[in-house]
């Protein structure tokens, strides 16, 4: 057996969701994760700050690169495209095929903590308003700006609930940009 085995914060990631899973979220301690993952508790803390980082990204980049995406985004682009290119910038290291099979063993253990629950809204809450700067400063006016921030933050929620389902075989960009026309359909739609 080897001594050293690649992708430890993977391995952290793999081991502590399955554990909060079976045993619950509260229940399991970071040197049972470490334990699990096969590395020593101090691996842990260079990958996590604590253990609802191994839930939401440990110190989650994610709104920023979403801004920077929308920030890079081709200028001819409208703000949804412009967003739509920014999640598919990011779909690879957050929704890859490797992590599929853990989302729906997340979504579990978040639904069964208050906590979690509300720290999964401050989540959401960071990427509009990232989403909401990063559109207004391709010169993107308000009320616009903050709508398809709003609907982008909802459409990452549904398309993260999809895309997670046992069984799904979709890949992330294609939901979301399916998602994201739905719900532009819908809000002009609106009576």
């Amino acid at each position: 057996m080897p001594r050293w085995e690649p992708n430890p914060r993977e391995r952290l990631e793999r081991a502590a969701i399955t554990l909060f899973a079976e045993q619950g979220y509260d229940a399991t301690t970071v040197d049972e994760i470490a334990a699990s993952a096969g590395l020593a508790r101090s691996a842990f803390f260079r990958h996590f700050r604590d253990k609802r980082g191994v839930l939401f990204g440990g110190e989650d980049p994610m709104p920023a690169r979403l801004a920077d995406g929308i920030r890079n985004a081709p200028p001819e682009h409208t703000a949804l495209q412009a967003v739509e290119t920014a999640f598919a910038g990011i779909a690879d290291v957050w929704f890859s095929a490797e992590s599929r099979d853990l989302a729906p063993l997340r979504f579990s253990v978040i639904a069964a903590s208050d906590e979690l629950r509300e720290r999964e809204l401050l989540k959401r809450h960071g990427i509009t308003e990232e989403v909401q700067k990063a559109l207004s400063e391709r010169g993107i006016g308000d009320p616009a700006a903050t709508v398809a921030a709003s609907l982008a933050t909802l459409a990452f929620a549904r398309t993260v609930a999809v895309w997670g389902r046992p069984g799904e075989t979709e890949e992330f960009t294609a939901i979301l940009s399916r998602v994201l026309g739905e719900l532009h359909t819908a809000a002009r739609e609106l009576p």
